[in-house]
């Protein structure tokens, strides 16, 4: 069984932490059983390991989320399918799916099962899994799902709902599925028998790729993703589930949340308070999450309220409030504040335009220890480079030297540069000139191994 991880998201939700780069399932607020911090995505992976139901783990994701999956995924093997463009759960799925049959060889019998990477559930999920796999290679329907058995009315999910009358079988037949429905729509489905729909499908990978030749007729994994705009921008459930003629669903009763607002993560949290944080006694239910260092949250007399601060900005709201942030975060135009990459992190800490049309943008760069960045040129503007903390080996114009605190190095235009930590390295990298765009950038080659 290959598992296809789904990791999307555009990070509104749970902004100001969240951001395009860093969506929910990245945020490492939750505990891990050693006590350390991890992220949804973390944890995902985590309990697919554990459990061991998974031969193999694809991620199907977005280009601007390779770097915070590589910088989490902590030496797990997994490989990673990112889309040219997003298109909707559908062409990612489809994608992944052509990557497994096209890219790995895998046959068409291969029993393919989908999960979304922020689910926040226990053991009895993935044992439902094994339900849903056992369910297709007997052959009981072509395409099974996992219905979570509803704890209260919510207009926030979909609802499958199964046939009546059905008797014995772990997995049932499913009549028809609705998609969101107001409140009293709800509650009637809920005494139907009818499952939250849980974004876990299970198929053969013959049966989803027979789907995507309907589309497009490739001959190579390279092709379909050349030719992803192709496909229909739509969602799995809306393409395939709900066209199915040969579709089951397998309940799980167990925990499971979307931990998509402040209020349902705050839920989850070891601990109200995180980060630089000082409240007295009279501060009651109010969950504050500070990721300004050097910058005190104070909190008197609050009562069930969210106060979140990041590089990005600073929500306060009050618990109940919180699912209602989207609309206001959706109007703000501002370049995310701080990323995780590949090689580390970095920080936004200022930002400024100048009457003659030059700007500068200056970060505070963390590279892991053995971590690198690439050795690069840029076209249109220079960079100043003052190292704070840590040491590492410096490329500039092919010339190598080690680099430490109190070091500043001044790169010009077209100037080839690379630096590789030797230990955990700090460096305030201080970027001018009238055109400060990432994409500013061209990559070379460079092998570190002759200097190490």
């Amino acid at each position: 069984m290959r598992v296809i991880l789904l990791s999307g998201g555009s990070g509104k939700r749970l902004w100001p932490l969240s951001n395009d780069t860093r969506s929910k399932q990245f945020l490492r607020l939750l505990e891990a059983p050693d006590g350390s911090s991890e992220s949804m995505f973390q944890r995902m992976l985590r309990q697919l390991n554990d459990t061991g139901i998974a031969q193999s783990i694809t991620i199907a994701t977005s280009a601007s989320q390779i770097d915070i999956i590589s910088n989490q995924l902590l030496g797990r093997e997994a490989d990673v399918v990112t889309e040219p463009e997003r298109r909707d759960t559908f062409p990612a799925i489809a994608l992944s799916s052509a990557f497994l049959a096209l890219e790995k060889g895998y046959g068409d019998d291969e029993v393919i099962v989908v999960v979304p990477c922020d689910a926040y559930t226990e053991k009895g999920y993935f044992d439902s899994i094994k339900t849903m796999v056992q369910a297709v290679k007997d052959n009981v329907a072509e395409l099974v799902l996992m219905g979570i058995c509803p704890t209260a009315p919510s207009t926030k999910f979909g609802y499958v709902v199964p046939k009546s009358q059905q008797k014995g079988g772990v997995a049932l037949a499913v009549e028809r599925f609705t998609e969101k429905p107001d409140s009293a729509k709800a509650k009637e489905l809920i005494q139907q028998g009818a499952f939250w729909n849980g974004g876990v499908f299970a198929f053969r990978l013959g049966y989803l790729m027979n789907i995507v030749n309907k589309h497009i007729q490739v001959n190579s994994f390279t092709e379909l993703r050349d030719r992803y705009a192709e496909l229909p921008k739509i969602s799995f459930d809306y393409e395939v589930a709900e066209k199915a003629q040969s579709v089951a669903v397998v309940p799980y009763k167990g925990k499971w949340k979307d931990l998509g607002t402040w209020n349902s993560m705050a839920e989850e949290l070891p601990h109200p308070f995180s980060g630089y944080v000082i409240a007295d006694e009279t501060t009651s239910g109010t969950c504050i999450i500070n990721e300004l260092d050097d910058m005190p949250i104070i909190s008197v007399g609050t009562k069930d309220m969210i106060v979140a601060a990041s590089p990005d900005g600073i929500l306060v709201c009050s618990k109940e409030a919180s699912e209602r942030q989207k609309p206001l975060v959706e109007q703000i135009k501002a370049r995310p504040m701080y990323e995780e990459r590949r090689w580390g992190t970095y920080r936004v800490i200022g930002n400024t335009t100048y009457p003659d049309g030059y700007r500068s943008l200056t970060k505070l760069l963390h590279l892991n220890a053995g971590k690198f960045i690439s050795y690069q040129t840029h076209a249109k503007r220079e960079e100043v480079w003052t190292f704070v903390d840590g040491e590492g080996l410096l490329v500039v114009n092919g010339e190598v030297r080690k680099v430490g605190r109190g070091d500043v190095v001044h790169i010009q235009p077209g100037m080839y540069h690379a630096i590789r930590a030797l230990s955990e390295l700090e460096f305030i990298e201080v970027q001018v000139g009238t055109e400060l765009v990432e994409e500013d950038i061209q990559r070379y080659p460079w092998d570190w191994e002759k200097y190490l």
